[in-house]
């Protein structure tokens, strides 16, 4: 489990064609097409070669690839490997290729490579916890939807450790590559007159279709645990101590059988990487980083995410390897009851104008993330924090709710699973719904302007990779050179 990480779908889009996840191939034995090849293509075959050992790792579908250089970028070789395995990925995701994928995927995979030589030559770079947080949070998100670690490893088949290890360099060259991009169009701009200029001579049919957004508060109330329950988790972990301790067992035995951390559990409660201070819940990271001696085990840690206790592994730098063991207390369904009541009652008094949602939001909402915004739920994109989500931005259980309700109304209860994992009751209420509707510069001004936006971004990256190309070595297999390209200039 990765602390204050959030379910995070990582969409590895790049020029319109899926950037498949992959890295593994890229290290295999590459034997050039024929003898019009450069040095580093020699020198990229003979460490591909030195790899080879590890082939029987490998999955039955990648084995069976004979690997050569069939482009070349710079000084990049594009492999047969990567063009079969972002085939196979297409496949298994449904993707439909637009043209031949023996020469679309080709392409594109070229394409990524002139934005990385770009970004080289201007010292563009990522740091190393950047790339292992996008790692994390990918396999967080596949975990989430395969059901466990373990379905996910039965599924890929392959560890979680030797996921990491083969998305590690694809990921670190999409973080590149979009650095790249942003920094190339970052001085493009769209005034209102540029907005009503591209819109004004569209037919209405035409306009692009906004859809239903909504504004939603909220009040949570997490059922309380008894004392009794977590005062029998405390001795179970303390107990797990003494026998520690005493030599009876180790550590990672335990974490095995009671950890209910399904992420590290098998693991014998360890983490798999090196992790920094900011990637660990708080409490957690401030006892585990003031660990320094291995045999010893840490005194109980209460997190968002339950209690603790924590060996070290080891220390590198400012990075800590640790093995934890988690009980999560169990919330009766008395306590659920009783916070649905107490919402319900509050409610009951909002709706007879005793006082406002707000204020209630404000004074009496378990939610951190929104009480000090009087409720108000706030949605993260990539221009910042918005009041406004789509329906399918919103958590489902809210989505649900809400979906049926009028401006201003108040729900009944229900229980929601929050942004930690845990069960609370909540209440909502929609402040504002603005039905889907075909855009209007007057109310939608910003949505028009990045449709602008985006529009002038491609076409400047357009003109970008065409004019790149022609100032870049780039050698092609004969095989290939017949293609119907994107792009003009390839064959040279």
């Amino acid at each position: 489990m990765r602390y204050g990480l959030k379910k995070t779908f990582l969409a590895l889009a790049l020029t319109g064609v899926l950037l498949v996840a992959n890295g593994a191939a890229s290290r295999y034995l590459a034997t050039p097409a024929n003898d019009d090849v450069t040095a580093a293509d020699s020198a990229n075959a003979g460490k591909a070669s030195a790899d080879k050992k590890h082939s029987d790792d490998r999955p039955a579908n990648e084995r069976s690839i004979i690997d050569q250089v069939v482009w070349v970028v710079g000084d990049e070789a594009i492999l047969k490997s990567d063009v079969e395995a972002m085939r196979l990925q297409g496949e298994m995701e449904g993707m439909k290729w637009n043209g031949d994928p023996d020469c679309v995927i080709p392409e594109q995979l070229a394409v990524q490579k002139l934005f990385l030589h770009q970004a080289a030559l201007d010292s563009i770079e990522v740091s190393e916890a950047e790339v292992t947080k996008s790692v994390d949070q990918q396999i967080n998100y596949w975990i989430s939807n395969a059901g466990s670690r373990e379905k996910l490893e039965e599924w890929k088949k392959m560890t979680v450790k030797q996921m990491k290890e083969s998305l590690h360099d694809d990921f670190k060259n999409h973080q590149l590559i979009e650095r790249m991009r942003s920094k190339l169009v970052e001085d493009i701009q769209a005034s209102p007159a540029d907005v009503r200029r591209y819109f004004e001579n569209m037919p209405e049919d035409s306009l692009p279709l906004i859809p239903t957004e909504v504004e939603v508060e909220i009040i949570t109330q997490a059922p309380k645990v008894s004392p009794d329950e977590i005062n029998k988790i405390k001795n179970d972990l303390r107990d797990y101590t003494d026998r520690v301790t005493r030599g009876e067992t180790s550590f990672a035995a335990l974490a095995r059988l009671y950890s209910e951390d399904p992420g590290t559990a098998r693991q014998g409660g360890e983490f798999d990487d090196y992790v920094g201070r900011g990637m660990l819940d708080p409490a957690f990271a401030t006892v585990a980083f003031n660990l320094t001696d291995p045999k010893k085990i840490s005194k109980i840690v209460e997190s968002e995410f339950g209690y603790h206790i924590i060996q070290l592994i080891d220390k590198r730098g400012d990075k800590i390897k640790v093995r934890h063991i988690l009980r999560i207390p169990k919330v009766s369904q008395e306590a659920i009851t009783h916070a649905e009541n107490r919402l319900d009652s509050i409610a009951n008094d909002i709706r007879a104008n005793k006082f406002t949602f707000e204020a209630a939001a404000s004074y009496l909402s378990d939610d951190k993330d929104t009480k000090n915004n009087n409720g108000l739920m706030a949605n993260q994109s990539e221009d910042g924090y918005t009041s406004k989500f789509r329906m399918r931005d919103l958590p489902r259980e809210v989505a649900a709710v809400v979906d049926t309700m009028k401006v201003g109304q108040i729900s009944k209860s229900f229980q929601m699973v929050n942004s930690k994992g845990k069960t609370v009751c909540v209440i909502a209420k929609l402040v504002n719904r603005v039905d889907a509707h075909r855009a209007t510069i007057t109310e939608d001004f910003q949505a028009m302007r990045d449709i602008v936006m985006a529009r002038r971004k491609a076409d400047y990256l357009k003109e970008w990779i065409q004019k790149k190309i022609k100032t870049t070595y780039i050698h092609i297999d004969e095989a290939y050179r017949n293609c119907n390209f994107e792009y003009k200039g390839w064959v040279k």
